[in-house]
């Protein structure tokens, strides 16, 4: 039975005393995505380019 694939991969993580940042990439879209949380608060958006355009990844990148 083949392993199952987690659609997101976590490219980026920068955690400090209590705020957390992450950056996600989904394997279907390649749409990056910045989760924050912050104690109990968080956010998730995706990334945008100066344009306003989602930040997409080729999804080529994740093959394993």
């Amino acid at each position: 039975m083949a392993k199952k694939q987690e659609r997101f991969v976590k490219t980026f993580s920068d955690e400090g005393f209590v705020t957390t940042k992450e950056i996600f990439v989904d394997r279907e879209t390649g749409v990056n995505y910045l989760f924050v949380s912050e104690g109990n608060a968080g956010g998730l958006t995706p990334l945008l380019d100066r344009d306003g355009k989602p930040v997409v990844t080729p999804i080529n990148d994740f093959d394993e």
